[in-house]
């Protein structure tokens, strides 16, 4: 049987290093306090003024390719996951493409929010099962959403951070490892909760629009607390049922890294111990479409996954999108 297997990982952080003090200071306000308390957040990394998403992108990829012992040209595939792209057109994917020197690979963006990483394994991974003409697919999950935020708005700037994340999937004949299942679901009603939404069809960016901030990230009202847990439990147990598998067979669970509450709900909810679940949002806040890359990366580099060990990966982003895959290192 032919299957995806992960073959490395990578991520990149920029260099500049928000504290909650900054925030405090920034703000004239205490929130280091509820950050810290409620969230467990401490820092994030934004890019510098000259970065922008195919850096951070192309640094998470060549550590993915250097540890997969890969050149660029070897690449058949690259699916870059983002909705903060590096234009509107042409598509992020391809100037990574052009950048790391990936001969011809195909190449193209996929936006699914914060969701859109996992849906990008699941893409790759079928691409390989599918197509014997498709051995490396590169992932990378792209966030620079700082330079789409209010800097002065509490609720979003606070939370927000920058960085990428990166995994290979390879081709391997093998019935032991790799890929294992999805789930895809989408709660549309809920579209106009949170986006960026003047710089579309809809609401073009004329300077009216800017005047509004409608170029820069807005959450237009508070979603369901318990959203997240209710959806990450029920594809957690649709997957486990499909694999004949109980909740404690999975080594790690990586859920999208907005909410420890919503993390450690999920684990309550399927009786497990809240260390099955990593998290890497006390040093990077919350990198939308990077999180589940950038805390695998960080799980597998602290030794913490091994080879024939379960994973989950569950995302969720505005629209709202949900998205569940299942592998086998």
């Amino acid at each position: 049987m032919r299957n995806a297997v992960i073959r490395s990982s990578g991520a990149y952080l920029p260099k500049r290093r928000l504290t909650n003090a900054y925030f405090d200071e920034t703000l004239g306000e205490n929130v280091s306090e509820w950050l810290e308390t409620n969230l467990e957040i401490y820092e994030r990394r934004w890019c510098a003024p000259e970065e922008s998403a195919v850096d951070l992108a192309e640094h998470a990829s060549l550590q993915a390719l250097e540890r997969a012992g890969l050149e660029a040209k070897d690449l058949d595939l690259i699916i870059v996951a983002t909705d903060t792209p590096e234009y509107l057109t042409p598509a992020t994917a391809a100037v990574l493409q052009y950048r790391l020197q990936a001969g011809h690979a195909g190449s193209f963006d996929l936006n699914a929010a914060c969701a859109g990483f996992v849906m990008g394994l699941d893409v790759g991974a079928k691409y390989i099962r599918t197509d014997q003409r498709y051995k490396h697919v590169l992932v990378v999950g792209v966030y620079a959403i700082s330079k789409f935020l209010d800097p002065l708005h509490k609720k979003t700037a606070t939370l927000f951070a920058d960085g990428a994340g990166a995994i290979i999937l390879s081709a391997e004949e093998t019935e032991d490892r790799g890929y294992l299942d999805s789930e895809l679901i989408t709660l549309g009603q809920y579209f106009d909760g949170m986006g960026i939404y003047g710089v579309g069809t809809k609401n073009p960016l004329t300077p009216e629009a800017v005047a509004n901030k409608e170029h820069v990230l807005k959450t237009n009202y508070r979603f369901p607390p318990t959203l997240n847990p209710q959806m990450w439990t029920t594809i957690s147990r649709n997957m486990l049922k499909r694999l004949e598998l109980k909740p404690a067979d999975i080594d790690q669970y990586f859920l999208t890294q907005i909410n420890i509450n919503s993390i450690r709900k999920t684990l309550d909810n399927l009786k497990l111990p809240h260390e099955k679940a990593h998290t890497a949002m006390r040093n990077y806040a919350y990198t939308g479409s990077a999180c589940i890359p950038i805390a695998f990366n960080d799980a597998w580099e602290k030794g913490k996954l091994t080879p024939n060990s379960y994973v989950f990966f569950i995302g969720s982003g505005s629209g709202l999108t949900f998205a569940g895959t299942a592998f086998k290192l």
